[in-house]
């Protein structure tokens, strides 16, 4: 009886927004009873979600911590927690009577820290200001690493494949620099760096010279490794790659419209880009009115045009506004969006600095999904009464689907911050989603399917009942936005993980997975198919996480695929 009654309080909870810090204590019976009876009584449900921590500011800096301290976040019935983040990673909660945190940091690393206040009813605030802060490291170092070791290579038609065994180091390595010759041709980053590294798409049948260095947190360089020379083939799976335009803001949804050409959204600038890839040319088509950013990831986001959009000419947007996220479709009518033509589809997605979402993607069904993100409080990606932390799926006028499974824009839940959609030739779509700090997802998403978070993150913690996930890797070779699918194959571009991975769908999983551009070009944000059998790739390297308008030196490539 006692668990009957704590059960049903919890699914209320969920309803009425309970206090998660209550439900967590022990309860007699009659105590439990009491509460069941009006956790949704009369009184009306607290709704209203705390102001925002005022003055961060950070002392006793050292290479191993520092003190975030800030002032007190109004709330009408009282601050529970405040969540501690750095760049939409949270890092500890401390209780609503506590204004400051230590936090542990590592040597070397900038991060940006905010603070978010939650009330007992689980209302979470809108972030704190970023304050950024370096740790230093926690000695002077003028070792430099051992010469990586044992560099050997091989050729698989233009992809060349380098391996070598590890550095030493007094404190640890922390990347490796490949060389092509004399230039740079990417690093390996983490903790510790791999010592593989995929090269690709150069001249056929030439032979190229490799070395590897090892350096450093405080950019110590070894001595190069031996060099080995290979001699490419002549087929290729990444065949090409060329620069198709430059950008001082972040290119984040893009899309192909029928004649090949290419719209993509400015994420802080809040405009759209129409560019000709043959040329190089591009047209400003207007600003998206009703956008703002939110010092961190929010903006413009997502992209798509209309099926039919050879007729009706819609496109469709997801921005972040300054009371929600959502989804508005205009007309393009000569090169520019025809306001008058607005048309809001969806509102009511809730906004955050991090954790927004974005991506739009239609289907092989006509329908438009939406990737939305849990708006940094991990609760709303299970609570389906609301839109956040799901995929959302949308018929091109805003209504609601009929065949949806909760009768609602949700078509899956329990996500934390997905941004990437693909459709495989089967029909099937497939998403790409940002862990916290154990491991990022590649989902298969299927109708009222159910992705564990807040309390499954890849395959930690209590996954029961929830889907599993088709691929994980560690956040450090993750961090992926994009996914595109050509043929049977899925393409992910990684942000922290600096690299573009290839996985062979092979049944309802993925086989064969492989990362190329590993540090080559930086961070990767959007990946999409382009009309040749190839791929659009953006980069997102500079000014990614303060919603400053052009602050950037970005590019976007077409790759050529075999």
């Amino acid at each position: 009886m006692p668990g009957t009654i704590i059960r049903e309080l919890a699914a209320r909870r969920r309803r009425c927004r309970y206090s998660l810090r209550v439900m967590r204590r022990p309860l007699p019976l009659v105590l439990a009873s009491l509460m069941l009876a009006g956790a949704c009584g009369t009184a009306a449900p607290d709704t209203a979600a705390p102001g925002v921590p005022a003055h961060p500011r950070t002392g006793g800096l050292t290479c191993e911590k520092v003190d975030l301290s800030w002032d007190a976040a109004a709330d009408d019935h009282g601050i529970a927690f405040y969540d501690v983040y750095h760049d939409g990673q949270l890092i500890v909660s401390v209780p609503g009577d506590r204004r400051t945190a230590e936090v542990g940091v590592v040597p070397g690393a900038a991060w940006g820290l905010y603070v978010n206040a939650r009330d007992e009813a689980g209302n979470v605030s809108q972030a704190s200001a970023t304050v950024p802060v370096t740790a230093p490291p926690c000695a002077p170092d003028h070792v430099a690493p051992t010469a990586p070791r044992g560099l050997t290579g091989a050729a698989d038609g233009m992809t060349v494949t380098l391996r070598w065994a590890p550095s030493s180091d007094d404190i640890g390595v922390r990347a490796y620099d490949v060389y092509r010759g004399s230039v740079l041709a990417g690093s390996v980053t983490g903790t510790p760096p791999a010592t593989t590294f995929i090269d690709s798409a150069y001249e056929p049948k030439t032979t190229y010279a490799y070395s590897v260095v090892a350096r450093d947190l405080q950019r110590n360089m070894s001595k190069r490794s031996n060099t080995v020379r290979i001699t490419t083939g002549t087929g290729c799976t990444v065949c090409g790659v060329q620069v198709v335009a430059t950008e001082t803001d972040l290119p984040w949804g893009l899309a192909t419209l029928p004649d090949g050409s290419v719209l993509y959204n400015r994420r802080d600038a809040h405009d759209i880009i129409h560019l000709d890839p043959k040329t190089g040319k591009k047209v400003n088509v207007g600003t998206v009115p009703g956008v703002e950013s939110t010092d961190g990831e929010g903006g413009l986001t997502g992209l798509a045009v209309s099926p039919s959009y050879a007729v009706d000419h819609f496109v469709y947007v997801m921005h972040t506004s300054p009371t929600d996220n959502r989804i508005v479709r205009f007309r393009l009518v000569n090169d520019r969006l025809d306001a008058a033509s607005a048309k809001v589809l969806v509102s009511g997605i809730l906004r955050n600095k991090f954790h927004d979402g974005g991506r739009l993607r239609f289907g092989p069904d006509g329908k438009l999904y939406a990737a939305t993100g849990d708006a940094q409080n991990g609760d709303n990606a299970q609570n389906l009464a609301g839109l956040n932390g799901k995929v959302l799926r949308i018929n091109p006028d805003g209504s609601v689907p009929a065949d949806n499974p909760f009768g609602t824009y949700v078509w899956s839940y329990g996500h934390r911050n997905p941004q990437g959609l693909a459709f495989d030739a089967q029909g099937r779509l497939w998403e790409q989603e940002f862990g916290n700090s154990a491991m990022d997802e590649t989902n298969l998403i299927v109708k009222g399917g159910n992705y564990g978070w807040p309390a499954c993150e890849g395959t930690k913690g209590d996954c029961a009942g929830s889907v599993p996930p088709k691929l994980t890797y560690p956040v450090a070779e993750g961090s992926c936005s994009g996914i595109a699918i050509t043929g049977d194959v899925v393409w992910i571009a990684c942000q922290r993980g600096t690299r573009l991975y290839r996985g062979l769908i092979d049944g309802d999983g993925l086989s064969g997975v492989q990362a190329y551009f590993v540090g080559t070009y930086g961070r990767l944000r959007t990946v999409e198919p382009a009309p040749d059998g190839g791929l659009w790739l953006t980069t997102t390297n500079q000014g990614d996480k303060d919603g400053v308008p052009d602050n950037s030196d970005e590019k976007v490539f077409h790759v050529a695929l075999h």
